[in-house]
């Protein structure tokens, strides 16, 4: 996932320089990379969120521009996580102390791991999963709703046969991925005139930047309609859209594009 980000713009790195500098963590004169952040599941609220007697950034803030990858999701306590739901619609993290507010910085990219059930093996075609179906539900439910609904992309990744694993065949290179990936914010960038893009699009934007034909309107309502998906579904729906279309190099959204979009979401009917 590093691997494939563009490389920071003079911008970017001036800001995260002051970041890591604020937080005591600037090991050279500038920061040149991207930042990839992965606490551990027992980690607390404020060293994730920030804070402390003179407020520091958190693991929020030490990600901005970059990853923070948060493995074993659903074992990261409650409040913990719920902190995220804020930094995730908003770009930014605001901490409270007696002596006054201070607002970091949080634009970061949420990479997120966790097992189906307890014991791992629910929908494995191999081994049986040995959870009861409550052990499954609490198990699930560890995160909330409203935090799934600010994923963009859900992807359920099966055990992988041996045969797979020992192929000789190498996969496409990550420099490769990077140079569309770089192609495709450069056209964001040319769209909103400014390093900006398709995540931090306003509602007059998506409207402006996302129209539907009739038929990708016909699609996106009956979604809708069968798997419930929320308002703020819609429009991360239709951001994932307009960056696979970028992607594919298409000035409009297509079926195709809106369909894979819509693969991503979790489902609910």
């Amino acid at each position: 996932m590093a691997g494939i980000l563009p490389d920071l713009s003079l911008e970017e790195a001036l800001e995260l320089t002051k970041i890591y500098s604020i937080a005591g963590k600037l090991t050279g004169s500038v920061v040149t990379s991207r930042p990839v952040r992965s606490p551990h599941h027992t980690t607390s609220n404020v060293a994730l969120v920030g804070g402390g007697a003179n407020p520091r950034p958190g693991e929020i803030t030490l990600s901005h521009r970059g990853i923070l990858f948060l493995d074993e999701f659903p074992e990261f306590p409650r409040n913990v996580l719920e902190a995220l739901r804020q930094p995730l619609e908003d770009g930014v993290v605001t901490v409270s102390r007696a002596s006054g507010s201070f607002t970091f910085p949080a634009k970061f990219t949420l990479v997120a791991a966790q097992n189906p059930c307890p014991c791992g093996y629910l929908g494995d075609l191999n081994k049986p999963c040995v959870c009861s179906p409550g052990q499954v539900f609490k198990y699930q439910k560890k995160v909330s709703g409203p935090l799934l609904d600010r994923i963009d992309l859900h992807v359920e990744v099966p055990r992988l046969p041996y045969e797979k694993m020992a192929e000789q065949e190498p996969a496409e290179d990550s420099k490769n991925i990077k140079l569309r990936v770089q192609k495709a914010r450069e056209v964001q960038a040319q769209r909103f005139g400014q390093a900006k893009t398709n995540s931090e699009m306003s509602i007059i934007e998506l409207k402006q930047y996302c129209k539907l034909g009739d038929a990708e309107q016909q699609v996106m309502k009956q979604a809708m309609k069968q798997y419930n998906f929320s308002g703020r579904s819609l429009h991360r729906i239709l951001k994932v859209s307009r960056t696979i279309a970028d992607l594919a190099g298409s000035e409009v959204i297509t079926g195709q594009h809106l369909g894979e979009a819509i693969m991503y979401r979790p489902k609910t009917e």
